[in-house]
């Protein structure tokens, strides 16, 4: 009898195992480090863009001793964006949107800091400025090509997870939805033109 068992628990382990090469569990874990991996690209640009922030508001000051409350602004947006990190497993809706929130946050403290160096027409052209403005802009491209990679993975990842017959099994293994990026609020609003 107990060898009986034995072979019993043996067949049910080997159905079990074919089982779980079925319902893709390895595709699954395979989708879900790709979101991960994303995830990180994402955070390590918009840290990229955090480590130029120093020496931008370095060079500005430089040139603008009266735009104090912009610089302070940049300063505190900044060290807020960088406060609010989410590691890969803790990825919720909740926690995507006050990351979001800060980094919204910083992005527009930026635009008001590249609106006021339109006053200082020698900032402008200082040679410094422009490498850090410039660096500025590539990283912003590049925070949007990460930001896209981890929707197009997430996008992967959370339609695997709800296909039939994976998802019956996927809440089994603990494989639940990734949450993805919202837009800014207004920005299904085209910005007006005026001539």
């Amino acid at each position: 009898m107990n060898i009986l068992k034995k072979i019993g628990l043996s067949i049910v382990g080997l159905v079990g195992m074919m089982g779980l090469t079925s319902c893709n569990y390895n595709s699954l874990v395979e989708k879900q480090q790709n979101v991960d991996q994303s995830w990180a690209q994402v955070e390590n640009q918009y840290q990229r863009r955090a480590d130029l922030i120093p020496n931008l508001v370095n060079t500005v000051k430089g040139y603008s001793t009266h735009e104090e409350e912009t610089l302070v602004k940049v300063t505190e947006a900044r060290a807020k964006a960088t406060s609010i990190t989410i590691d890969a497993d803790n990825l919720t809706e909740e926690n995507l949107a006050k990351f979001q929130a800060a980094q919204n946050e910083l992005s527009q403290a930026l635009k008001s800091l590249l609106a006021v160096t339109e006053a200082y027409p020698d900032l402008k052209a200082n040679e410094n400025f422009m490498n850090l403005q410039a660096q500025l802009e590539g990283t912003e491209n590049r925070i949007a090509t990460e930001r896209q990679r981890y929707t197009e993975a997430v996008r992967d990842y959370n339609t695997a997870i709800k296909k039939f017959p994976t998802n019956i099994y996927a809440g089994w293994f603990g494989f639940e939805t990734k949450p993805q990026f919202k837009a800014e609020a207004g920005a299904e609003k085209a910005p007006e033109v005026k001539f």
